[in-house]
């Protein structure tokens, strides 16, 4: 099998790996999944997509994570105790994949230092981990794009504010309160007058995420 160099093509593993050794290279986690599983894809059976009930055979379980370092952004899979590395998938066009049965289970295509790459399959046992993991690589995907391309806004000449000599201006003071005895302007914070008063705080709180598995 041809390695990424052999074939001229960048290897963002190897390139994520040599970056660990650089101390002035700033990293973010974006995602922390304690639980995750992978397993040995057997042949795909249709052509319409991976099918995470055909999978069977397990043969890993740790913690995965999705890490930016510089610009790369891979999905890493490390041991729970030693946070040894067990494989490294560059976030990248192809590099996930999302089966046709069911929410929580993906397929990745992790790179060696070599460049030499496999499929694996990837499982979570709640939704909300597969939530999670979903939002960081859309929010990753998004901050690259708005980066690439920052919004520009048109400057032309500054304006001049200052006054002119001569220029007057002119403020119309309205009075404040009423007659005496005027209720309009006795009401108190808690009948809402134009005199001023709190505004009450909203009843509504944030809506659970569901939850559960399937």
């Amino acid at each position: 099998m041809v390695t990424a160099e052999e074939a001229g093509v960048p290897n963002e593993a190897a390139a994520y790996l040599a970056s660990l050794e650089d101390e002035e290279v700033i990293e973010r986690v974006r995602c922390v999944i304690l639980d995750a599983h992978v397993f040995k894809l057997p042949p795909r059976q249709t052509a319409g997509g991976w099918r995470g009930a055909d999978w069977d055979q397990e043969v890993w379980q740790g913690t995965l994570k999705v890490v930016e370092r510089g610009d790369l952004t891979v999905v890493l899979l490390t041991d729970k105790k030693s946070d040894a590395i067990f494989a490294v998938c560059p976030v990248k066009e192809g590099a996930v994949d999302r089966c046709v049965d069911s929410s929580r289970y993906f397929v990745l295509r992790v790179e060696s230092e070599t460049g030499r790459h496999i499929f694996i399959g990837l499982a979570f046992n709640e939704r909300n981990d597969a939530f999670d993991f979903n939002t960081s690589l859309e929010d990753a995907r998004r901050e690259k794009e708005a980066s690439a391309n920052p919004v520009t806004l048109e400057s032309g000449p500054p304006k001049d504010y200052s006054m002119k000599d001569g220029q007057k201006i002119h403020i119309a003071v309205s009075k404040i309160g009423g007659k005496k005895g005027s209720g309009a302007s006795r009401r108190g914070s808690n009948g809402g007058a134009a005199g001023g008063g709190f505004l009450k705080p909203s009843s509504k709180d944030t809506p659970r995420r569901a939850s559960g598995i399937g």
